[in-house]
């Protein structure tokens, strides 16, 4: 199933890390306003196509192109200034600063309007209760919420998230979902590289699946919520 008016548009990716083959045939399509979530075993190849998104590998063959411009190969901070954000496993925050000190940085570069902080405490008002605390004393699903917040301060075109869910109590993988809905339903454009199936299929409106760095099949979420269990076999076992 094709994405309507592609935003993103991902033909035959490859990377590698040294004489390590990391990508070798992925392809996507995000349209304005899609949540997309790519799928996959661990070592499939997500977080390298979310790093070359990002400019941080360079890619080896195949097109990246953001609104019918080719980025593929640009440096990290000219794809940022182009839209597309990360947030990593890793979250990369700042754990001395205050939780309102990492916010206000992801406005720091922007060149485009944005949210305020206000606006990131609506979607996250445990974020207000602790605005001013340190975020290296936060939760896991705390930090999770911060490394959001940030991202969307920077008013992305297109959101990365890369494993939102991993590691969290459950309370917090249903919290990241409701606020991935609250997302989609204004309008944020998303890719989504989740391990936990049901939580994709309860965000996504469409899905990937890589494989050894292929893009080995897609379709509509409604088929990962119908049988979960046909995918985790095929793909994840």
């Amino acid at each position: 199933m094709a994405a309507r008016d592609p935003v993103l548009l991902v033909q035959g990716l490859a990377a590698r890390y040294g004489k390590i083959v990391a990508l070798r045939n992925a392809s996507l399509e995000i349209g304005e306003g899609e949540a997309v979530a790519l799928l996959g075993a661990n070592g499939s190849g997500k977080t390298t196509l979310l790093n070359t998104l990002c400019g941080f590998l360079a890619p080896t063959g195949g097109t990246i192109s953001l609104a019918g411009e080719a980025i593929g190969g640009l440096p990290p901070h000219r794809i940022f200034q182009r839209g597309i954000v990360q947030v990593s496993q890793a979250r990369d925050l700042f754990g001395s600063m205050t939780v309102l000190d990492n916010l206000l940085l992801g406005a720091v570069r922007r060149d485009r309007p944005g949210p305020a902080v206000a606006d990131i405490f609506g979607y996250f008002p445990r974020l207000q209760e602790r605005q001013l605390q340190i975020v290296r004393t936060l939760s896991g699903g705390e930090q999770q919420m911060v490394a959001m917040g940030r991202a969307l301060m920077s008013a992305p075109r297109i959101l990365l998230l890369d494993e939102p869910s991993g590691g969290l109590a459950p309370r917090f993988v249903e919290e990241i979902g409701n606020i991935v809905n609250a997302l989609k339903r204004q309008g944020r454009t998303m890719l989504l590289v989740e391990q936990n199936l049901a939580l994709a299929a309860a965000v996504a409106d469409r899905f990937y699946i890589l494989r050894d760095g292929e893009t080995v099949d897609s379709g509509d979420a409604a088929a990962l919520r119908q049988d979960r269990r046909h995918f985790a076999r095929t793909y994840y076992l």
